[in-house]
Formats: C-alpha cells, sequence, structure tokens
C-alpha cells in the first residue's frame, strides 16, 4: 500500500520477526527507543494494539523543556507483518515487517505533516528507527 504524499523510512535487524514485531509493540520496549535524540526520551508509552485500539507515546526533552503525546488509533493489526494507524483524520502510517536476509526489514510509511518539511520528518523518523534498531541489536544480542 502506498499513501498519498508519503514518506518511508528504514531499518534491517538482525532477528526473527517475532523478535522485531514485540520490540516494536511492546510499551515497555517502546520507551527504551522512541525518540529522535540524546536530548529526548519516551518516558510513557500506552498501547491498545487492535484495530480500533489506541496508543499514546510521551515525547519530552530531557530537560523538561517541552513535549507532547504521540498518539493514535490502529485500523488494522496483522501480527509479525504490517500495522497501520492514524494520527487524526488526515494523517497515516503503515508499518511493515519483512523477513530479509537472516534478519528482518522495518519500514514505516507515513503521511507527512504540514508544519515541517518534508525532510525534517523523514530526518526526524529515520532517527528514531535508527534507535528502535539500536535498541533491538542490544536487546536481542544473542538470541537471533
Amino acid at each position: 500500500m502506498t499513501l498519498p504524499e508519503s514518506i518511508t523510512v528504514s531499518v534491517a535487524v538482525h532477528c526473527s520477526v517475532k523478535q522485531a514485531w514485540d520490540a516494536f509493540t511492546d510499551p515497555s520496549s517502546i520507551k527504551n527507543w522512541n525518540f529522535a535524540s540524546p536530548e529526548w526520551h519516551c518516558p510513557a508509552a500506552t498501547s491498545d494494539l487492535r484495530p480500533g485500539g489506541r496508543f499514546s507515546y510521551r515525547m519530552e526533552a530531557r530537560d523538561g523543556s517541552m513535549g507532547f503525546d504521540y498518539e493514535g488509533t490502529f485500523l488494522e493489526v496483522t501480527p509479525y507483518s504490517r500495522i497501520r494507524f492514524t494520527l487524526g483524520p488526515e494523517r497515516e502510517v503503515l508499518v511493515q515487517f519483512v523477513e530479509a536476509d537472516g534478519g528482518t526489514s522495518v519500514s514505516q510509511t507515513f503521511v507527512p505533516e504540514t508544519t515541517f518539511s518534508h525532510e525534517q520528518q523523514r530526518a526526524g523518523w529515520q532517527s528514531i528507527m535508527d534507535n528502535y534498531s539500536k535498541h533491538v541489536s542490544s536487546a536481542t544480542k544473542g538470541e537471533a
């Protein structure tokens, strides 16, 4: 599925699709990687992973100067394969997990918002995915 005016970011992780899925969907795991730079963190994450379920991931500057809730509603959940969710009425995200080369390719395709440039959004989302990849690598070391 291609979303209109969409941006795609991805990483390859050296673990099973199940391990990649679990690291991406478990709220206790999400808190370890869901931020774009070391100055930020994700102190809280909740998720009702089912169609119609909601999620909320709190993103805050470590110095307490600002923060926001990244939240939405799941539209589709196909375990170990894909997740589709909304971030509001006009924004949708598709996450895909594909077994590849002894590991898993994880991609997110999203409809950008209108405040920041597409390049800024691509860079921010890619940075979050890179943090996810580092987290998966350290969490699954010796397990894959």
